[in-house]
């Protein structure tokens, strides 16, 4: 089969690979689509800790099931959404209904082999029917299912007053989820560009350059800049009583002056991957109109051609909300 190779960080290759072998449990799967994330980029930039070279990346996947699965959900031929989150089904988190959180996760694409090939063999758990949604609609719902599952955490009340800062894609996923959860969105980010696509998806949201930012306060602050400075500056946009959700993860020292964290009663909250009732929500709200899927898919490219586009575009965060590789 045909696999796009991160062979070393700043090289990609096509390869002809063997298919992988067929697993119990699991099901064979063709990529119909897939997304770029910004771990992809981390990954063909050498910017991605504990991953070992070379990788077949990709982890936001769309596909067609090859076989009948054994419980019956999935016909041959299903379009599915592939979470790609493999989990140990054991450990503390595991047994508490958290495998978001496993204890000894591992990703597609990250920390084993993922889809940015032709097929892919995925657990059978793993693989959720589309329903009517289409391949590249379908390939969204992991990058979505993120931000959906940080506003399900602080469950933000209609009517109240969320700011999101970092108008990338997890940072547009999370303001519009909070915004169908009836939340007054605000979006902040440094880059004119990235909060002019994001209005273009979520138009009643207000839209701050962070260098104008007002001195409001909010009843809930989401973190996605991934950056340790304004991770740590986010509390003082937060208001009394409020909710502070961190869906970046950085390397670095979280630090809050104490008496400012607590005169709040500051909820803390740390967001990590998804879980199946994001998944299904987010499906839910493609189904119903609810996501503009044309406005978020801004880019796409084939397998080929993404050796070249996906370099260029890792250099043009500002324009690019979401690529998509479609394979043939």
């Amino acid at each position: 089969m045909t696999a796009l190779v991160c062979e070393t960080p700043g090289q990609l290759q096509i390869h002809q690979r063997p298919r992988p072998a067929d697993r119990p449990g699991h099901l064979r799967v063709r990529v119909a689509a897939i997304g770029i994330c910004g771990t992809d980029y981390h990954i063909f930039g050498g910017n991605q800790p504990f991953l070992q070279y070379p990788r077949v990346m990709g982890h936001e996947l769309s596909g067609h099931a090859m076989a009948d699965s054994a419980d019956g959900r999935i016909a041959k031929g299903d379009l599915v959404v592939v979470n790609p989150y493999l989990t140990c089904g054991d450990c503390r988190a595991c047994r508490a209904g958290k495998p978001n959180c496993c204890e000894n996760i591992a990703v597609l694409g990250v920390h084993t082999d993922g889809g940015m090939a032709q097929e892919i063999v995925v657990p059978e758990g793993n693989l959720y029917p589309a329903g009517d949604l289409d391949a590249r609609a379908a390939a969204m719902v992991e990058f979505l299912a993120i931000g959906a599952h940080g506003v399900r955490r602080a469950a933000p009340a209609p009517g109240s007053d969320a700011l999101i800062v970092g108008a990338g894609p997890i940072g547009v996923g999370a303001a519009l989820f909070a915004r169908i959860a009836g939340a007054r969105v605000t979006l902040r980010d440094t880059s004119a560009d990235r909060l002019t696509l994001a209005a273009s998806i979520i138009p009643d949201a207000v839209t701050e350059l962070v260098s104008d930012a007002s001195d409001a306060v909010f009843d809930t602050v989401f973190d996605a800049t991934g950056n340790i400075g304004a991770m740590n500056a986010g509390l003082s946009h937060l208001g009394h009583g409020g909710a502070y959700v961190l869906l970046s993860v950085v390397k670095g020292d979280l630090v809050f002056a104490d008496p400012e964290f607590h005169k709040r009663e500051t909820t803390l909250l740390a967001s990590r991957n998804a879980t199946h009732e994001d998944f299904r929500h987010v499906m839910d709200c493609m189904a119903r109109g609810l996501v503009p899927v044309d406005r978020i898919a801004t880019h796409r490219t084939s397998l080929t051609d993404a050796v070249a586009d996906l370099p260029r575009w890792a250099e043009d965060r500002g324009t690019v909300v979401k690529a998509l590789i479609e394979v043939a």
